[in-house]
């Protein structure tokens, strides 16, 4: 008889378990829930946010507290995520703790996934009858989807509305359907789970602000006030034992990649965060690199302990395993139970199990996987994880690490070592770095602290193995980048910021700043909202024509002139992309921590000029800088040695033949008046006389309760969204002098360009 219907886990009813959860909560989520209890209680309706940090149990938390709040009391549930195993997660999670004890007065609960996932079901599919929809906020987001969620919410006078990593929601998508339910529900209960509320700019914060309104503050609920209704960091969960202390350690192999890449190879890194079949072979087969790896083990074997090392393919994982075993340390690996079609290797979930055992009885030191182990396996003892893949995913770099982090009192290990194997790329790829996870706000780590400073500086240094690598390639004509200043070549800062890609992947970007670029990227972030004004869609990303088109448009304004070093035209796509989804600005970080005195490569190079130190003495003083005892600075800004001794060459030839990078005398140049050049070309000139000029044109605008927009009339407290504008372009024949200055609001200035008054 043919089958006619097959089981569909994405759809179902759920019944109570007899009993009770064995599982106990660890006293954070107890008061976490006792503040939901309590804000519950109290409001018919609110916005609030939990801040739970990476490994404390925000699911756990939510799904717990809902199934006794909202499903035991018939209520519906709307919950929101951005991927597919987020949803998965929270299914999963409703499913094992839904105990008699949590939802004692029903006998069952109807749950429905949702998502652009063949494993999950379709916006037509949802049923009126769902107690609990799990969906993605592609599949519900847009207008014409949202209509399928309105018969699902006729007649309900209450709602509770979770959004997962709830840091996102400043997405238009998210807030078109927050917005959607508010309107159709009278009472919404709006719930925002993350781990890191306020990694974002400061425009991002405030429209977050603006979403979550309600909190508690010294035991007290406060409505449109401050909207956190529990909050612990990830030091006093290291303090109390139940996450660890995280140590990270970086090893940079000597192996390139990505110099023959290739457009769909890039993009399927970048938005797929997939590996072509060719490159992940020839990580594997890295000889060099992977010894590495066994080695760094080696040297730390008794500090490291119970390991697992994550690769990039299964033939990676065999032929690591294989190493390992080689080395007298005993190791298996890990994969999904599929015939591998390079090996031939089947590996069942029986023969996953028995390995898994050894691991956590102690007759395994090091587990080798292939993202089998991001989730759902419990593996306590796991002290260091091994990065020996690269990832863009935060979602995937956050479960690897997470592997390593349970704390001493959660069955685990009081320190945790996260070691990344760092490899050279030909191409810009965001990877993602394991201890960006744990920044957010002033948690981790703080701002006064040595990991701070270490941090901002591997910032710096990842960017720079990229200029670097292109310095030491002789096929490279490095002449004009050697000829710029060593200063210069050293980024400001940088737009660091996260957003979700068509994919779903959780994308990290950063965007390294230098002297040549700053001016036009900060004219680019003021410009912004006058350059999406005249954007027709409501979709937040953005369609390929119209990204060219934008890019295309800030070339032309703000990248229109030599830069030495260059931009990057990628770096203005992320930026853009980002816009389309927060309409706020990315984040600036400026590398304020760096005692750039201890990175003065042309002063090291001039001692050894001066003293007329020979090969033997100058290797000598050169090694004593490059094992320096105090903060190590030089070896983590230039991570690799070559890269320095090679600076430091550059600016002995610079000495010796200054010629070389000399400008040929055979032009004789213009004079021009400082009237007649635009502001920041004055200041190098003449600072004084530009801020002359600059506070000259804001004591014109200068009004009770700030300054005054020249054409607007808005008042704004402070300088940050204002600029000094010519009130006669200086294409038109305007010049800098206070008479032709004007203050205008960032949105007056980008419409008017360069416009006179009352053109625009």
């Amino acid at each position: 008889m043919k089958q006619e219907y097959v089981e569909f886990s994405a759809a179902g009813e759920v019944r109570p378990i007899p009993g009770s959860n064995a599982r106990h909560p660890y006293q954070h989520q107890l008061d976490a829930i006792c503040a939901l209890d309590h804000m519950d209680e109290e409001y018919a309706s609110y916005s609030t946010l939990v801040v739970l940090p990476t490994g404390g149990g925000k699911t756990y938390t939510a799904s717990t507290w809902l199934l006794r709040h909202a499903l035991d009391k018939r209520k519906k549930i709307l919950w929101l995520a951005h991927r597919q195993t987020l949803l998965d997660q929270a299914a999963e999670s409703f499913q094992k703790f839904a105990y008699s004890t949590e939802i004692p007065h029903i006998s069952s609960f109807r749950y429905r996934i949702v998502s652009g996932s063949s494993n999950h079901d379709k916006t037509v599919n949802i049923d009126p009858e769902d107690d609990l929809l799990i969906i993605s906020k592609d599949s519900i987001g847009r207008e014409s989807n949202l209509a399928c969620l309105a018969p699902w919410l006729d007649g309900e006078s209450e709602i509770f509305l979770i959004v997962d990593e709830a840091h996102h929601s400043t997405a238009r998508t998210y807030r078109r359907v927050i917005d959607f339910v508010k309107e159709k529900v009278e009472h919404v209960k709006l719930i925002g789970l993350t781990a890191t509320p306020f990694r974002t700019a400061e425009n991002e914060q405030g429209l977050l602000a603006h979403i979550y309104k309600d909190g508690m503050s010294n035991g007290k609920s406060k409505k449109n006030d401050i909207g956190i209704v529990y909050k612990v960091d990830l030091k006093e969960l290291i303090n109390r034992q139940i996450l660890s202390h995280p140590h990270f350690e970086t090893y940079y192999t000597d192996e390139e990649y990505g110099k023959d890449l290739g457009l769909e190879a890039w993009e399927s890194i970048q938005h797929l965060d997939t590996l072509s079949p060719e490159l992940s072979q020839s990580i594997a087969e890295s000889g060099p690199r992977n010894k590495l790896i066994v080695d760094t083990y080696l040297k730390k074997a008794d500090e490291y302990g119970k390991t697992i090392v994550f690769a990039v393919s299964i033939h990676h994982a065999i032929t690591l395993t294989k190493l390992f075993n080689n080395a007298g340390i005993k190791a298996e690996y890990v994969v999904s139970s599929i015939k591998d079609m390079g090996t031939g290797v089947t590996i069942s979930a029986k023969e996953n199990d028995c390995k898994l055992e050894a691991f956590r009885t102690g007759d395994v030191q090091v587990l080798v996987n292939v993202n089998i182990l991001t989730e759902g396996v419990d593996l306590p003892m796991t002290k260091t994880v091994f990065l020996a893949r690269p990832t863009v995913s935060t979602i995937l770099m956050t479960q690897m690490i997470g592997r390593a982090l349970r704390g001493e009192k959660a069955g685990g290990t009081n320190i945790a070592y996260i070691v990344s194997f760092v490899d050279n790329w030909n191409e810009h790829i965001a990877w993602v770095s394991p201890d960006t996870i744990f920044v957010g706000g002033s948690e981790w780590p703080p701002k006064d602290s040595p990991e701070y400073k270490k941090q901002q500086i591997r910032w710096i240094a990842i960017s720079k193995i990229e200029e670097f690598a292109a310095i030491l390639n002789d096929a490279i004509d490095t002449e004009q980048l050697e000829a710029v200043p060593f200063w210069e070549r050293i980024p400001v800062g940088m737009y660091a910021f996260q957003y979700i890609n068509e994919e779903g992947i959780d994308f990290s970007y950063q965007v390294m700043v230098y002297n040549s670029t700053q001016d036009a990227y900060e004219k680019m972030m003021q410009a912004l909202p006058a350059l999406f004004e005249g954007i027709d869609t409501d979709d937040e990303y953005l369609s390929d024509d119209v990204l060219g088109k934008l890019e295309l448009a800030c070339k032309q304004r703000f990248f229109n002139r030599e830069m030495v070093p260059p931009y990057d035209p990628r770096d203005v796509r992320h930026i853009l992309k980002y816009y389309a989804q927060k309409e706020s600005e990315p984040k600036f970080y400026t590398f304020d921590q760096v005692d750039r005195s201890k990175l003065d490569v042309p002063a090291i190079a001039k001692y050894v000029w001066d003293e007329d130190l020979g090969p033997k003495k100058k290797k000598d003083y050169l090694d004593t800088l490059w094992e320096g005892v105090d903060d190590n600075l030089i070896q983590l800004f230039f991570c690799k040695k070559i890269y320095f001794l090679r600076m430091v060459d550059i600016e002995l030839l610079k000495l010796s033949d200054p010629q070389i990078y000399a400008a040929e005398a055979n032009v004789t140049y213009d004079k021009r008046a400082l009237e007649s050049l635009p502001l920041d070309k004055i200041k190098e000139v003449d600072p004084a006389l530009e801020e002359e000029l600059r506070e000259g044109a804001f004591a014109k605008a200068k009004v009770d309760g700030g300054y005054a927009c020249a054409h607007c009339g808005k008042i704004f407290s402070n300088r940050r969204y204002l600029n000094v504008d010519h009130i006669i372009p200086m294409n038109k024949g305007g010049v800098s002098v206070l008479e032709n200055l004007q203050i205008l609001c960032r949105s007056c200035n980008g419409k008017k360009g360069d416009q006179s008054e009352g053109e625009y």
